[in-house]
Formats: structure tokens, C-alpha cells, sequence
């Protein structure tokens, strides 16, 4: 048997095994997924609140799921947010985006990535957002910049604050300036948030990059992050490649942005929700002081004008 035969047989024998292999679809289907010690069933990671018990990853959650933790399975309700026009420059590749965009909503089970939920913490009031990575990385399209503004909106109208878990690796690039567009018009809705004295708290989870880390998602009262997700804006291999040095092996991570000031605290998805009701009640005391100090300055203010007339 010569070479080319024996190579021939290699290849034919390296088809056989990868046939073999679970497709992506077989996979997401699958009672199992792994982790550090390997395969781990999705049940009993559900049970701990799909945090591995053993070396303490967070793995990524959809919005339902998240808003199950955060609020309490049940104890909120999801708001319809609008949906523009879905494939405004009729983009193709190696697919249209129509077909990648109905794919995603059938895997998630979400018109966009974005979901909005009101619910209560504590007894207070609350307007949150979150974000799937299940859906095109989470990318921010004009639908997805919809739902953010229409989650301050809400906020406003209703005089509640907006907690938000961002991740994602940036603007859609399926939509091009639509998409970066909404960098500008996402901030400017949290500026809005802040002139009405609203809380704004963003609980960074795994990844937060690109154009979401370089708009709404930096723009908190109070930044928390979920233990180990990345945060940043361009990549490790970019900025190390830039800087021709070599970056610390936790470089990005949540624990590395906390020390260098950029996250407040890190935190287990566990004590998310009893942190940010602890806070809110903090907050929302203040913020009530304040506008009873306001009110007693301008009664004493009129008392003092009818005393003079």
C-alpha cells in the first residue's frame, strides 16, 4: 500500500469519526452540557442557577431565564416593545438576514434580543432590561435599540428605576449605521433617565463588548457585574497586539475592570437581586429627602412671601 493510498484511508477514517460527532442543534437539544470536569446535566446546573458548582462559571442565561432570578419565577411581566422595519438595506451573504433573524427568533423564542420586564424588588417598583446572546451574539439592531429607549420611556412614565444586564458583542453589523446609530440614541435615553432622578443600575454579564460597552451599558449610577464575565471594548489580542506587550492573564474580566474602577462590585448571580433591592432602597430614601427638603424649603418660601405681603 503505498502513500497516497494510506492517506487516502486516513481522510476517509477522519469523515467517519467527525460524522459521528453531535451537531450544534443535537447539542443545544441535549440533557447535557460541560463545564470544567466535563459533561454536567443542564438540570442540576438550572437548580444552582446555571452556575457550576464546581469552579463557579456563570454561564449565559436567556432573559426569561434572568428575569426568573431577578424578580422571581412568575412575579413579572413582559412589556411588547416596537419593532421597526426588520431588514431596512435587504442584507445577503452567505445568507439574508431575514432568514438569520427568523432563525433567532425561533431558537429564543424573542422577536430581538432585548426584552423588557417590569416587576417588583423589595416592594419596589422596578423596570429592567437584559439582553441574549442566543440572538445573533446579542447584537444591538434598531429593534433592539427600541426596546432600551422604550425601557426608559416606561421607567419615566412610571417613576421607576431601570436595571439593565447588558451583553453582547456590539452593533449589528447587518444593519450598519441603523445599528450605530443607536449607540447615540441609547445614551441619549439614559440622559434623559438621569434628568428625572431615576436610578439607573447595569449588572454587566458575560460578554459585554463593543459598541454596548461604549454606550448605554458604561453609563450607570452603579455598574455590579456577574463573577468572571468579560467586559470590554475592543478584543484582548487587538489591544495586546497595539500595545506589543504582554496583558495579564485576567485582563477583561469582571474582577480585573472592578479593580481599575470601572465596576463597583463583583457579585454571584445568586445575591444579585437582594443587592440591587438593597440599593434601590438606598437610593430611592435619598431621593425622597431630598425632594421632602425641596418641598419644605418652598413652603417656607411661600409663608415667608405671604408673611412680607
Amino acid at each position: 500500500m503505498n502513500w497516497l493510498t494510506k492517506a487516502k484511508n486516513f481522510g476517509e477514517r477522519i469523515k467517519k469519526v467527525l460524522k459521528k460527532r453531535p451537531s450544534k442543534e443535537d447539542m443545544e437539544n441535549s440533557d447535557w452540557t460541560s463545564c470544567c470536569k466535563g459533561p454536567i446535566l443542564k438540570k442540576d446546573l438550572e437548580n444552582n442557577l446555571w452556575i457550576c458548582s464546581s469552579c463557579g462559571k456563570h454561564h449565559r442565561i436567556s432573559c426569561r431565564q434572568r428575569f426568573d432570578i431577578f424578580f422571581g419565577k412568575n412575579k413579572y411581566e413582559i412589556l411588547d416593545t416596537p419593532q421597526p422595519s426588520e431588514d431596512p438595506l435587504n442584507w445577503k451573504d452567505t445568507k439574508s438576514y431575514k432568514d438569520r433573524l427568523e432563525q433567532a427568533r425561533k431558537k429564543t423564542n424573542q422577536n430581538c434580543a432585548v426584552m423588557i420586564a417590569k416587576g417588583s424588588i423589595n416592594g419596589i417598583q422596578v423596570t429592567a432590561g437584559a439582553i441574549n446572546f442566543d440572538f445573533i451574539g446579542g447584537s444591538v439592531g434598531a429593534a433592539e435599540g427600541e426596546a432600551i429607549i422604550y425601557g426608559v420611556q416606561h421607567a419615566i412614565d412610571n417613576q421607576t428605576p431601570y436595571v439593565f444586564f447588558p451583553c453582547g458583542g456590539g452593533q449589528r453589523m447587518f444593519e450598519s449605521p441603523i445599528a450605530l446609530a443607536n449607540m447615540t440614541r441609547t445614551t441619549l435615553a439614559i440622559n434623559e433617565l438621569k434628568k428625572n432622578n431615576l436610578p439607573y443600575i447595569v449588572c454587566f454579564t458575560d460578554p459585554t463588548a463593543g459598541g454596548i460597552t461604549a454606550s448605554f451599558a458604561m453609563l450607570g449610577d452603579v455598574h455590579f457585574a456577574e463573577s468572571g464575565c468579560l467586559i470590554a471594548f475592543a478584543g484582548k489580542r487587538v489591544i495586546q497586539a497595539t500595545v506589543k506587550e504582554e496583558l495579564s492573564q485576567d485582563f477583561q474580566t469582571a474582577e480585573f475592570v472592578e479593580k481599575h474602577g470601572f465596576v463597583d462590585k463583583v457579585i454571584n448571580r445568586k445575591d444579585l437581586s437582594k443587592e440591587i433591592g438593597n440599593l434601590l432602597d438606598i437610593l430611592l430614601k435619598k431621593n425622597s429627602e431630598v425632594k421632602s427638603e425641596n418641598s419644605n424649603e418652598t413652603s417656607e418660601l411661600i409663608t415667608e412671601t405671604r408673611e412680607a405681603s
